[in-house]
Formats: structure tokens, sequence, C-alpha cells
């Protein structure tokens, strides 16, 4: 139990979404940092907390969220060409250094 300060129900929530992050293939550390911010930020928007955040309270809640902001943005321009990149990078794909971003586009299909 990471904070004795939880509920039962948060102690639930938090070793639900400790599972599932590592059935997912997080390791440990990195399930266990999950939960833990995932059911803190759910305690500050429910008053459960003594402090939080402006972010915290308001912004969309974890679950509804669903990794959204994670990795690839969904923003106007999409994806930036160094995140393009860098998924280039990681397929191997050839003369990556010297495309555009539209051309990192094409060359990895979206």
């Amino acid at each position: 139990m990471p904070q004795p300060k939880w509920s039962a129900k948060r102690e639930r929530q938090y070793e639900h979404i400790k599972e599932s992050q590592l059935e997912r293939g997080s390791s440990t550390d990195r399930a266990e940092e999950i939960a833990a911010r995932t059911v803190n930020k759910n305690r500050a928007q429910s008053g459960e907390s003594r402090e939080a955040s402006r972010t915290s309270t308001d912004d969309v809640s974890p679950q509804h969220r669903g990794g959204r902001r994670a990795g690839n943005r969904l923003g106007p321009g999409g994806p930036t060409r160094d995140q393009l990149y860098n998924e280039a990078r990681q397929r191997n794909i050839d003369g990556r250094s010297k495309m555009s971003k539209q051309e990192l586009k094409e060359a990895l299909g979206k």
C-alpha cells in the first residue's frame, strides 16, 4: 500500500490499475507509478486530498482521457517530426534523417 491515507476503494483501484499495467507489459516500477498517479488524481478531483494542483482538478479524469495526450498528439498538426522520426528509427526506415515531416508520415503509412 503506497499511502496509508487511501481508502479501501482507492486501494482496490490502485491494485486494479497496477495489475492491468503489468498485463500490458509495463515494468513493476512503471505500473506502480501509473497507478499511484491515477489514484492521486482521482482523489484530488473528488476532494479527498488536502492539496491539489489546478491541472489535477480542472483536467479530464485519467479514465476518460484514456491516453489521449500520451505519445502521438491528436492536435491540429498530429505527431511532431521528432516523434515520427523516432518511430521511423524503431522501424529501421532508410533515409529517415533527410525526410521531411510529410515524407516521414508517408513512409510510416500515416
